[in-house]
């Protein structure tokens, strides 16, 4: 062996074979995460930190969603494999996005609830968005409008409605997660819903729906007849 190889890499090459010829499916969960790491860090045994890092953050969508500041706090990562997973989830994002963004939302549900859930889920924090359509149901902006303690985030009605004339949106869907993984609406989640809803009536602006993520599953308060 070449003193400059790894010991481990007869096994890398392995996976990455595996890998080519199989895609990801041909891997599991740990490998994947493990070869990712491998990039970053390649004169390591990557394995047990991969299998570390699935076991405490509850798996690869917990791993890649986690805050970087929580990342920075599990021993053996380092700036570039955290910029490595922080990669491997914004291409995630990306790909589960672009559905959402190049056809109608209301035609197109399924790809719409796959990419909230790849990005908010399993996020530690309550954050809140709002996504403007135009008359036609295309999303016209994505804004992230609050983010809360673990279990809070305020948001302002008058500050909703104002930004949806700015924007000239014909539409509003309203988003937010539960950290806790339970997506069962609050009381304050609803009367949230219909006083943004009441006051978009007035001025044109119609709200479709008000979608909680958690881990568990999602919540359509317009399915459930809330709204």
């Amino acid at each position: 062996m070449n003193g400059s190889e790894p010991d481990n890499s007869g096994h890398r090459a392995r996976l990455r074979q595996r890998l080519a010829d199989g895609g990801g499916d041909a891997l599991l969960d740990h490998e994947l995460i493990e070869y990712l790491l491998a990039l970053a860090i390649p004169r390591r045994d990557t394995k047990p930190l991969a299998k570390r890092l699935l076991d405490e953050f509850g798996g690869i969508a917990g791993l890649l969603t986690a805050d970087t500041g929580e990342l920075k706090r599990v021993e053996g990562l380092g700036e570039t494999s955290i910029a490595a997973l922080k990669i491997a989830q914004g291409a995630a994002i990306r790909l589960v996005q672009s559905p959402v963004k190049t056809r109608p939302i209301l035609s197109n549900w399924q790809a719409l609830l796959d990419y909230l859930r790849a990005d908010m889920a399993h996020h530690p924090i309550e954050r809140i968005r709002v996504l403007h359509l135009n008359t036609k149901n295309m999303l016209i902006r994505d804004e992230l409008v609050a983010e809360g303690s673990i279990d809070a985030a305020p948001l302002y009605v008058r500050e909703v409605v104002k930004r949806a004339l700015e924007l000239s949106s014909a539409a509003l869907i309203l988003v937010h997660n539960h950290p806790s993984g339970d997506p069962s609406p609050s009381k304050a989640d609803i009367d949230l819903t219909r006083n943004v809803a009441e006051a978009g009536k007035w001025l044109g602006v119609a709200v479709h729906d008000h979608i909680i993520m958690g881990t568990s599953g999602h919540v359509s308060l317009r399915a459930k007849g809330l709204i």
